[in-house]
C-alpha cells in the first residue's frame, strides 16, 4: 500500500543537514463520469481518516502494469457499475508534496452509461448518486464535497472543457 522513508538532505539556504520523511505510494487516479444527460456519477463512501461518509468522484490505486487510463475505466465500473464510452485525461497533480511523491491522474469519461452493479472489493463500499453539474458546484460551494483531490479534479475538469470551447 505504502512506505515511510527518511533521508537526509542539506537545506539549499543554509546548507544545514536536515531530515525528512517521505511517503511512497503508487499513482493514483480520479474520474469525473459525465452521463449524457450531462449528470456527474459520484460515490458516497465511508472514510475512515474523517470517519465519516464522503461524497466523491471514482477513483483509487494504479495496479502494478495498468495504465492510469484502464485503472479510471476499472475503478468507474468497480465503484459505480458505469462505463464510460471514452476515457480523456484532463491533468495530474501531486496530492502532497512535502510528504507524497506519488500523482494523482485524473480523467473524463465521456457518456457514462450504467451496465451493471457496484462490485466494491474488500472493506470497500460505494453508493452511486447521480448530480447535474449545476447542483455539484452547489454542493461543492457549501462543503459536501470536501476531497481535496475530487475538487482538484473538478477545476482540472473546468479547465480541459472551457479548453475545448
Amino acid at each position: 500500500m505504502f512506505s515511510v522513508s527518511r533521508a537526509a538532505a542539506r537545506s539549499p539556504r543554509t546548507g544545514q543537514r536536515h531530515d525528512f520523511y517521505r511517503i511512497d505510494a503508487c499513482d493514483w487516479v480520479n474520474v469525473v463520469p459525465i452521463t449524457p444527460e450531462g449528470d456527474v456519477v459520484m460515490v458516497r463512501q465511508y472514510r475512515h481518516g474523517v470517519r465519516n461518509v464522503t461524497l466523491e468522484i471514482p477513483g483509487g490505486m494504479i495496479d502494478p502494469g495498468e495504465t492510469p487510463a484502464a485503472a479510471a475505466a476499472r475503478e468507474l465500473l468497480e465503484e459505480t457499475g458505469y462505463r464510460a464510452e471514452e476515457i480523456v485525461e484532463i491533468g495530474a497533480a501531486s496530492p502532497n508534496p512535502a510528504l507524497f511523491g506519488n500523482r494523482v491522474h485524473s480523467f473524463l469519461g465521456r457518456n457514462a452509461r450504467r451496465i451493471g452493479d457496484v462490485a466494491n472489493e474488500g472493506i470497500e463500499e460505494t453508493w452511486v448518486r447521480l448530480l447535474s453539474r449545476a447542483e455539484l458546484r452547489r454542493v461543492a460551494r457549501q462543503g459536501g464535497v470536501d476531497h481535496a483531490l475530487v475538487l482538484a479534479a473538478l477545476h482540472l475538469l473546468d479547465l480541459h472543457l472551457e479548453a475545448e470551447r
